[in-house]
């Protein structure tokens, strides 16, 4: 068997919660550690600068939509995705899986894959299983995503068994079709809808294939905030203890620190990044819209306790005059504010974990309870 590129060496518990380093390819990922959403091979409106500097380490891009534009075989004459993007940290790519669900009305799933009609060009496209390797693979990405079928919301138990079952076979070819495992580790997704029993024979037959992680898939699909966070945990107490965690799409602050708790050790989610663009500000002190008139003369920075640009240049009356008038800068200040905000967060849960103090990790789930919530004032 060859070398795994990847590995995962936990450090430090309290409770549930874990804290430890994924190594990779392309550096070290200190965990419990949130990714950016790059879609297209951008964190939108953000440099690569930038991004580091808001405490990313790792970032997500989409292999469908790589795949559809410029094309995977462009990336790879162009040195990779690393060099294209101009990012010298790790990149996870998602497999398309979302992408089918989130455009079903334009894909038809059968066991060969899923064809799908392309919003950009209109044309139909096939995505495979392999098709799905041999992308991630060229564009030479560190984490691939096993292509994978996900589970709408609601799902009845049949639908649910004969969905996951799918996923399985798609997973094994996958597997069959990997030509770089010294390079791009291969991360499998347990999925099983809200029934405890298909999410535990899955992760056995995930286990059984002995991956280089696992991802919680088939969650923050429009269940009840209480089955999302329950189903999590549940999820994660069925994955080995020596191997990367990681609940995809999620989510708000308090989400990610719930899940943390839950002994999940990656995320990643769009909602810091699309806030920021309309005007929302993630703070200590609760969620900010700078559309809101209060803010026109206001002289205070959004977050007193935030290192940010947006926090430490700017008044909250600036940035609600770049919303309100349109202004791209304030969208970008606004997403860099809410990244820092999301990365400073996950470092906080990490050291509580380090010195096993639950008092601490208590504190900071209030906090994120408030920061999700609006400010009332």
């Amino acid at each position: 068997m060859a070398t795994r590129c990847c590995s995962f060496e936990l450090e430090a518990t309290c409770g549930d919660a874990r804290a430890g380093t994924l190594q990779l390819p392309h550096g070290a990922v200190p965990t419990p550690a949130f990714m950016p959403v790059g879609t297209r091979g951008t964190v939108r409106g953000i440099a690569p600068d930038e991004l580091a500097r808001s405490g990313s380490r790792l970032v997500l891009a989409n292999t469908y939509h790589l795949w559809v534009r410029p094309g995977h075989e462009v990336v790879r004459g162009l040195g990779g995705l690393h060099r294209f993007m101009s990012w010298d940290g790790p990149i996870l790519t998602d497999s398309g899986g979302y992408q089918v669900f989130s455009m079903r009305d334009r894909a038809v799933v059968s066991e060969e894959g899923v064809r799908i009609c392309s919003p950009e060009d209109g044309q139909y496209r096939t995505l495979t299983p392999e098709v799905a390797i041999e992308v991630q693979e060229a564009l030479g990405v560190d984490i691939a995503m096993a292509f994978d079928e996900c589970l709408e919301h609601p799902a009845t138990r049949a639908r649910a068994q004969q969905s996951t079952a799918r996923t399985l076979r798609w997973l094994d070819r996958c597997v069959a079709a990997r030509r770089r495992p010294d390079q791009t580790a291969l991360f499998g997704i347990l999925q099983g809808g809200l029934h405890e029993d298909l999410r535990r024979d899955h992760a056995e037959q995930l286990i059984h294939r002995d991956l280089d992680g696992y991802a919680v898939g088939g969650l923050s699909v429009g269940e009840d905030r209480e089955d999302l966070i329950a189903f999590a945990r549940y999820s994660a107490s069925l994955l080995p203890t020596d191997r990367v965690r990681y609940l995809m799409g999620v989510g708000h602050p308090i989400d990610i620190v719930e899940a943390v708790l839950a002994g999940i050790d990656l995320f990643d989610c769009v909602l810091p990044t699309r806030a920021g663009r309309h005007g929302q500000g993630y703070t200590s002190e609760g969620r900010r819209n700078l559309r809101n008139g209060r803010y026109r003369e206001d002289r205070r920075p959004l977050d007193p306790a935030c290192p940010c640009p947006a926090c430490t240049g700017f008044s909250r009356a600036y940035l609600s005059h770049l919303i309100r008038a349109g202004e791209r800068l304030g969208g970008r200040l606004l997403t860099l504010h809410n990244l820092t905000y999301y990365q400073r967060l996950v470092a906080r849960l990490r050291s509580a974990i380090e010195v096993d103090d639950p008092q601490q990790l208590r504190g900071l789930r209030a906090e994120a309870a408030l920061a999700t919530m609006p400010v009332v004032e």
